[in-house]
């Protein structure tokens, strides 16, 4: 195995000639930081040695402020599933915004919107808020009101939104809920878990892939989990806001799994900032405002005109069922062409992910929960995500490629073509 020692020179190296390759990012990050701590509003766009400020976007590429294109194999996180300046949601936000801005009321999309989504993905009621990180909270403090209990379930190494951040365990920055962190994947030790804190247990809620590192979870393990929640009396949340994109309707659906309640987000809404929580109507209707003893759920943008417009447009049109299935398929097709470049060399490297959404590990073996993902090699893990920033490719630092739906078949090849690169650059320092 390499040494750290030989990596971190290289990642040096790196960083010098990523900042002088980029002058107009670098001066853009410098007039940023003076008014945005850090230089941004998201912490995970922060890298070294500094976050490239991108002025274009066109099907699958991003143009940068020194006019490099790279094929985007972020996606915006997987909210970028359309890819870049979509023209139907372009259009059918425009031709709504024409009639009307900000309702203040009820229109006629936020009904079609809400009707896409429960007949999609099999839910009897939904209610819409502004980003994945609401939609959890809202279904984590349902929970506890009709359990009448405090405690929640999460996963080492999950992420629900940026109050529930369980990448290194329970955050000091969380939503101050009580919270039991288990170990994903294992299902003896939750269900030990779920037995001893049962009385006090309102939700367990799990991403059917850990998306920090797209790990996915064992058919299994999900299934008992959520049959464990069930007999303790406690409410099963799938957090879907990332992989809501795999098949038809779902990973967890793909896994034989129904929760009480889903969480959605991210592309939902093609670009624009939406958030969903979806459930059986006998939990959703306790936000039924004719009750008396209904909950409120406030948001002024919750339904905002072009949040449901382009929802609309993307669910009956773009991101069909079938669109979705095909997506699934070509990207476990990408994951086992990555797989086999990965194999040619002597790196210490492992690729994780199903359907559209993978990760490249520096790990010699793949990891199967959170705390596996700590053992990457970080040196190594950014030499990788700047040598193919170099070669024209846009990927997260962690590892992670979203496959979105304008990404072509050239774009692949091109990535293809700079990983196999990247990872003969690499192996030299071995």
């Amino acid at each position: 195995m390499p040494t750290e020692s030989a990596f971190v020179a290289v990642v040096e190296r790196m960083r010098r000639d990523t900042a002088d390759r980029n002058p107009a990012s670098r001066a853009e990050h410098q007039r940023a930081r003076a008014v945005l701590p850090g230089g941004t509003t998201r912490t995970i766009l922060h890298h070294e040695p500094f976050p490239l400020t991108f002025v274009s976007g066109d099907a699958g590429t991003l143009t940068d402020a020194d006019g490099h294109t790279y094929v985007d194999l972020v996606g915006d996180y997987t909210a970028g599933l359309l890819g870049h300046s979509d023209k139907r949601v372009h259009a059918a936000v425009a031709e709504a915004l024409s009639n009307n801005t900000s309702v203040g009321g009820v229109h006629p999309n936020e009904i079609r919107f809400a009707e896409l989504v429960c007949s999609r993905f099999g839910h009897q009621r939904v209610r819409f808020t502004n980003s994945g990180t609401e939609a959890n909270l809202m279904a984590i403090t349902l929970s506890r009101i009709v359990t009448g209990r405090s405690m929640i379930m999460v996963m080492y190494g999950g992420y629900h939104g940026g109050v529930f951040y369980y990448s290194h365990g329970n955050a000091p920055w969380n939503a101050p809920f009580p919270t039991i962190v288990a170990p994903y994947n294992d299902l003896d030790a939750c269900e030990e878990l779920i037995n001893e804190y049962g009385p006090d247990l309102a939700a367990v809620i799990v991403e059917p892939m850990l998306g920090s590192g797209c790990v996915p979870a064992d058919a299994r393990f999900l299934s008992g989990l959520a049959n464990a929640a069930q007999r303790a009396g406690a409410i099963f949340i799938t957090d879907e806001v990332m992989t809501s994109r795999h098949g038809a309707r779902g990973l967890a659906d793909l896994l034989g799994v129904r929760p009480d309640i889903a969480t959605f987000g991210k592309y939902f809404a093609g670009g624009f900032s939406i958030g969903a929580f979806a459930g059986r109507a006998e939990l959703l209707d306790r936000f039924d405002a004719r009750n008396p003893d209904a909950i409120p759920h406030a948001g002024t943008f919750n339904n905002n005109v072009a949040t449901m417009s382009a929802g609309c447009v993307v669910l009956s049109e773009i991101f069909t069922s079938d669109a979705a299935i095909t997506l699934t398929a070509r990207g476990e097709e990408l994951r086992a062409r990555i797989d086999d470049v990965l194999h040619q060399h002597k790196l210490p490297l492992s690729i994780t992910g199903f359907g559209s959404m993978n990760a490249v590990h520096a790990l010699a073996r793949r990891p199967t929960n959170g705390k596996d993902l700590l053992d990457r090699d970080p040196a190594l893990q950014e030499a990788l995500f700047l040598a193919l920033l170099s070669r024209g490719v846009y990927t997260a630092p962690r590892g992670t490629l979203n496959l979105g739906l304008a990404v072509t078949e050239w774009d692949l090849d091109h990535y293809l073509i700079a990983l196999d690169e990247s990872l003969g650059e690499l192996s030299e320092a071995m």
